[in-house]
């Protein structure tokens, strides 16, 4: 009997191994006359733990981990083709390990368990319902469906996804688009990774389902450019589409086309913002647009386009296929569904978490991360990527949703969750997020392109305890012009964590060294 072995194939496994430990698995095994068939998969997201390898059993995958290059041996040894043995690396069976055995995993179901580019795997786990479900659908009943779910958009708008499709349906135009924002640029996220790399066809499947819904025959996926392994992974992946006639002119059989293919972007945090990536996407500087129009009335190259986040277009075959009411059944208030949540920065577990909104931040830091890797207490936890505030403990009792959060002065972004002991400088965080503005900025706005340069200049003057209380109260002022004036969220937003870091950790800034 074929042994069949999982090892992920994976931006994080890989830079931890992975390639390294399939190798010398399948060298062992046949040093050993053992028959065995290596399947590279997508990563669970249980990051602490990778390289997880998995063994396939008559009652289900057991996991390894994290294994390293002088573990495979002792592996064979123990027997752990099966599965259940006495070995230091054993956590038993993969989905009762309580990291991801508490999750609701409604968008990842399928990351971690298929080889990613196997339209039989994808098949095999429910893959395409949803979009059988929607070629026989009219498209006003598409975005009906999409607006009773209450799915509003992940990239960190939150704005309502039914809604934007609704505008672009309605807007007359020769031609429209899709455009999925896959340039991933907040600081701790790595969701849109994992979709792309893990489960490609989930992407893809919504792109279609979402093209049939608003008249769109051409998508486009904004991929960043430090994302080489969710490139390869995604050509391969649609070229399979296309010779599947799941992409075409006849997509599905129903009559309707829709064609795909990915576009690199070119390294600038701006070209989040859509309307700076629809210019990237037409040739042009990544610079944002004035608004109105919005994109869903006048977008790339002067058409009707959605511009969606990649977790939001991937959630849309579950909703077609479970249905909106089983979607909208997850979350908490107008917060409905789950947000797969990213934990980085100072945890002993680091990883992806998908969660109904409505749970507390004090459980995932602590029941899920498992408090800091150094040992010390937390001090600050930043919500959001490098625009979120940064939180203090008496705050982490707030609920994971959008309006909670909202409540706090503060947003949940695109989930990102970066946790920082207390031996952090908060005076200096402000500092850099002030300093990411001055690199980041596209530079059309006046108050983000100044008035990050001034702020980063008024922290110093404030470290240096150069005439400080004017100089808290200038920043206060610039912090309220950046949000009142600038032209998009990256001006707009700069002044969160840095009045947060002000508000919650005045002591950073009243440093008297220098006085």
């Amino acid at each position: 009997m074929t042994l069949r072995v999982y090892v992920p194939y994976e931006t994080t496994a890989l830079s931890l191994g992975a390639d390294e430990v399939a190798t010398l698995i399948r060298r062992e095994a046949e040093r050993r006359g053992q028959d065995i068939e290596v399947i590279r998969n997508g990563s669970r997201g249980l990051f602490w733990l990778e390289p997880l390898v998995e063994v396939a059993t008559d009652d289900g995958r057991y996991a390894f981990g994290p294994v390293e290059l002088d573990d495979v041996a002792s592996l064979f040894d123990a027997g752990f083709e099966r599965g259940q043995v006495e070995h230091p690396l054993a956590l038993g069976l993969t989905d009762d390990i309580p990291y991801l055995k508490n999750q609701q995993r409604v968008t990842f179901s399928r990351i971690g368990i298929t080889d990613p580019v196997s339209l039989d795997d994808y098949r095999e786990l429910d893959g395409f319902k949803g979009l059988e479900k929607a070629v026989t659908l009219s498209p006003q009943e598409l975005v009906d469906y999409v607006k009773e779910s209450g799915l509003r958009g992940r990239g960190g708008a939150a704005f309502p996804t039914g809604i934007k499709w609704q505008t672009v349906l309605d807007a007359p135009g020769e031609q429209k688009y899709i455009v999925c924002n896959a340039d991933e640029g907040d600081s701790g996220s790595f969701a849109d990774r994992m979709v792309m790399e893990s489960d490609p066809y989930m992407l893809i499947e919504g792109m279609i389902i979402s093209g049939l819904a608003v008249g769109a025959t051409q998508g486009y996926i904004y991929l960043r450019e430090e994302y080489p392994l969710a490139h390869e992974l995604l050509n391969i992946a649609i070229e399979r589409a296309y010779a599947a006639g799941l992409l075409g002119e006849n997509v599905a059989g129903s009559g309707r086309g829709f064609e795909l293919e990915v576009r690199l972007g070119a390294g600038a945090y701006i070209c989040g913002e859509e309307t700076s990536l629809l210019e990237s996407l037409e040739g042009k500087r990544g610079m944002v647009r004035a608004k109105p129009p919005l994109p869903a009335i006048v977008g790339l190259f002067g058409q009707p386009t959605v511009v969606n986040n990649v977790l939001s277009l991937a959630a849309i075959p579950a909703i077609l296929s479970e249905g909106a009411d089983h979607y909208a059944s997850y979350g908490y208030e107008r917060s409905k569904g789950t947000l797969p949540f990213q934990l980085a920065g100072n945890l002993k577990r680091g990883g992806l978490v998908e969660l109904a909104f409505g749970q507390r931040l004090h459980d995932l830091i602590y029941e899920f991360g498992g408090g800091t890797r150094s040992g010390r207490p937390v001090r600050a936890v930043q919500v959001g990527g490098p625009l979120g505030a940064y939180l203090s403990p008496e705050q982490f009792d707030v609920l994971l949703d959008y309006e909670s959060f909202s409540k706090i002065g503060a947003v949940l972004g695109h989930g990102g969750v970066v946790v920082f002991d207390d031996t952090v400088n908060m005076a200096e965080q402000a500092r850099f997020s002030m300093e990411f503005c001055v690199e980041e900025s596209c530079g059309k706005c006046t108050p983000c392109r100044i008035g990050s340069v001034r702020g980063v200049e008024v922290i110093d003057k404030i470290i240096a305890n150069d005439n400080r209380a004017a100089n808290i109260e200038l920043l206060e002022d610039l912090c309220e012009t950046m949000i009142q004036g600038s032209l998009c969220a990256m001006g707009g937003m700069t002044p969160f964590p840095v009045q947060s870091a002000l508000q919650y950790f005045p002591e950073d800034f009243n440093d008297s060294k220098g006085a």
